[in-house]
């Protein structure tokens, strides 16, 4: 089994659509996106790229889509259509499985896409890609794309005692030494929820996706950021997390992936510093992140954080290497 034969077959099990469902953030989100903007989606054709269950897809044709086609390449869809038939919308909702790249849709045009796409970190194991397919093949010149905007924000924390207890307890495991999983672990971001007092820093977005017009290309991105600290602390990791904007909606929804917001499965993404920082307010941190498509396997992530800090009481450079799988 491949990599890619494992992501799909991933997602047909019941457990990882229980818990997105179940994500009050996400799926409000998307139903308040799609039910308040009736006239938005009235008469419509709509397509719902890696459908799942088909509840965006249902949602679409409460809104009163003239149709709606749903894409999946997993096992979920036979279930979706099912769902679909128990609902009683199956005369308005088509489901198709395969990959989007080779279905034939039975329009040759769609007037809006819906997709929840987002993976840990935005962009791991996403299916943005497909949605540009999807964009670039299928939606009608003047057409929406259901979320339209993504946006990710880096900050720092301080996480000492967890650290210790993530990290350093590799340096001494019942009297031995295993520095060498250690060393993997430090180049591994860990996916958590980081509760809203270890935050130490503002907030910086480094990077905004309009979906509208974003190019695969410009998804492998080096771009710059600059925090500043807001109190005397230690900076022990970075701290990365994403917003979505449904800004084509008649009144713009929002949500927010971060640790001020409620939770959602995404989480935070952590990425833990080799030194530790001694900060004091107002000190700034200044760098560059990176993200791009492993070479080996395209579904992980190569993410590097260089920065630099000539603080108050502290000074630090690093070039930091993680990869995300």
């Amino acid at each position: 089994m491949t990599s890619k034969d494992y992501y799909f077959d991933s997602y047909a099990h019941f457990g990882i659509h229980e818990e997105m469902l179940k994500d009050e953030v996400r799926t409000t989100s998307y139903r308040d996106a799609i039910i308040k903007n009736k006239a938005i989606f009235k008469d419509k054709v709509v397509l719902d790229v890696g459908c799942g269950t088909g509840i965006l897809s249902m949602f679409a044709a409460k809104a009163g889509a003239k149709h709606v086609i749903g894409v999946d390449m997993s096992n979920i869809i036979d279930k979706a259509k099912l769902i679909v038939e128990e609902n009683g919308l199956s005369d308005k909702v088509t489901l198709l499985k395969g990959k989007m790249e080779e279905v034939e849709l039975p329009f040759d045009k769609v007037d809006i896409i819906i997709s929840e796409w987002m993976g840990y970190f935005l962009l791991y194991e996403s299916m943005l890609d497909t949605v540009l397919v999807a964009r670039d093949k299928y939606l009608n010149p003047g057409g929406m794309i259901f979320p339209d905007t993504a946006t990710m924000v880096i900050s720092t924390i301080e996480d000492g005692e967890y650290k210790e207890d993530k990290l350093n307890f590799w340096d001494n495991v019942y009297g031995f030494k295993m520095t060498c999983i250690k060393d993997a672990a430090m180049h591994e971001p860990l996916v958590d929820t980081v509760e809203p007092r270890f935050v130490n820093a503002s907030h910086c977005v480094f990077n905004t996706i309009d979906i509208m017009t974003v190019k695969k290309q410009d998804l492998a991105f080096d771009l710059p950021f600059e925090i500043a600290i807001n109190r005397d602390d230690y900076v022990h990791a970075f701290i990365a997390w994403f917003d979505i904007e449904f800004r084509a909606c008649h009144k713009p929804i929002h949500f927010s992936t971060g640790p001020f917001a409620k939770y959602t499965h995404w989480k935070q993404t952590v990425f833990y510093t080799k030194n530790t920082l001694t900060v004091c307010k107002g000190d700034a941190i200044k760098g560059n992140i990176s993200c791009a498509p492993n070479a080996d396997n395209p579904r992980d992530l190569d993410i590097s954080i260089k920065y630099v800090m000539n603080g108050k009481m502290d000074s630090s450079e690093e070039n930091l290497q993680f990869r995300m799988c």
